[in-house]
């Protein structure tokens, strides 16, 4: 039914890559939100006044929050598309990370509200009534919610868009809570017992829960998150495919919402290289990825002596030192060698990963002195570098 209604209603909607076609996307999935929850909320209140729950109408109440989390969603959507300017010369993208973060907040809100409202019928309980039309009205409103969420989840994969996918799991956790609200009713219904406070104190529970776990989420791309894996791997491939290219690192992917990156990185050619030759490769590379893959790339280039069997040795020996003391955690990049007559200075980055705990004294310590039992002349000059990906050398 949710490609039917793309089909319908979003132009181009398998291209998600375009923004004006994501654009569509949002501003369709604010809509639907907004008129779902609507209609929802007036069933459940209406059930709610009823009879006398206040587990339903504080469900009731939830739902009309969704509608209005739906219209902040299309606002986001709106001003996300709009294009840089002075203020903002990266654009406006990110807007729709703090929509989803608004979104999380309201549910954290809600969940407080509700609780407080959940533990005075809990100390004055009332008794509640529920004819079999309220319980029916509850059974439609459980499965219109969720196919809410279904909608919500296959249009944030779709355009990747973390203001859905909180919109999603909001919409998950009313079906839960509105189900308990419904098989509290059915319980009441048979025993009598006065379950109602009981119920919308576990509901808000869930809800607040849910609501910082969804503050966690949204707020991350605003604080910078690693690259997937998939575009590292794939950007690392396309630059050591160019021939006079010999090595990658320091590769650092920056958001700016979906489908703007920016990246860098250093490209390592060979020192006895041509400098226009390669500086020409470095260009046809960054614009390469520019136009295949969406991203502005800028490289910096690493010239490296190639051919030096002195050099060559020095490395393999770091190699089997880092091996031998570290396993495979640590690597290196930016390998050069001084020589001199009396002494050589031996200059490279050691990169440890983000999660390493050991001290960087005391592997700096370690890593020169198991060095200078093979290069006795050899002077270490080491900068550490972090990071979590290394093209491995």
């Amino acid at each position: 039914m949710t490609t039917l209604l793309l089909k319908l209603f979003v132009k181009n909607y398998q291209n998600t890559k375009d923004p004006a076609v994501r654009a569509r996307y949002g501003s369709f999935a604010g809509g639907v939100g907004i008129v779902t929850n609507l209609l929802v909320s007036l069933a459940k209140l209406l059930v709610g006044i009823v009879s006398a729950s206040v587990a339903v109408i504080a469900d009731a109440v939830n739902n009309l929050t969704d509608a209005a989390s739906s219209v902040v969603t299309l606002v986001g959507f709106k001003l996300s598309e709009k294009p840089a300017d002075r203020e903002h010369p990266y654009g406006h993208r990110r807007i729709e990370y703090l929509t989803g973060l608004i979104v999380s907040f309201f549910v954290v809100i809600l969940g407080v509200t509700f609780f407080k409202e959940s533990f005075l019928k809990i100390l004055s309980p009332t008794e509640t009534d529920f004819t079999t039309v309220s319980l029916t009205i509850l059974g439609i409103s459980t499965a219109a919610k969720l196919w809410q969420g279904f909608f919500y989840r296959k249009l944030s994969k779709a355009i990747e868009s973390e203001s859905l996918k909180a919109s999603a799991q909001d919409s998950f956790n009313d079906v839960i809570a509105t189900a308990a609200v419904f098989i509290g009713a059915v319980i009441t219904k048979l025993s009598g017992l006065l379950l109602d406070g009981y119920l919308g104190c576990a509901i808000a529970l869930f809800i607040f829960i849910s609501g910082i776990r969804l503050v966690i989420e949204t707020s991350a791309p605003l604080l910078g998150t690693p690259p997937d894996e998939a575009t590292v791997k794939a950007l690392t491939e396309k630059i050591l495919s160019y021939e006079g290219v010999i090595g990658v690192h320091d590769l650092i992917v920056h958001s700016y919402g979906s489908g703007k990156l920016f990246a860098s990185a250093h490209a390592e050619v060979p020192a006895e290289a041509d400098v226009m030759t390669s500086h020409d490769i470095i260009d046809n590379i960054e614009e390469d990825v520019f136009h295949e893959m969406g991203i502005e790339l800028v490289i910096h280039l690493d010239p490296v002596t190639t051919g030096d069997r002195r050099i060559e040795e020095m490395k393999q020996d770091l190699r089997e030192i880092l091996l031998g003391h570290y396993g495979t955690e640590l690597h290196f990049h930016d390998f050069r060698v001084v020589f001199g007559v009396t002494h050589h200075n031996v200059i490279f980055d050691l990169v440890l990963p983000i999660e390493f705990t050991a001290s960087e004294e005391d592997v700096i310590l370690t890593v020169k002195e198991a060095f200078a039992q093979k290069h006795p002349q050899a002077i270490l000059k080491i900068k550490i570098d972090r990071a979590l990906w290394e093209n491995r050398q």
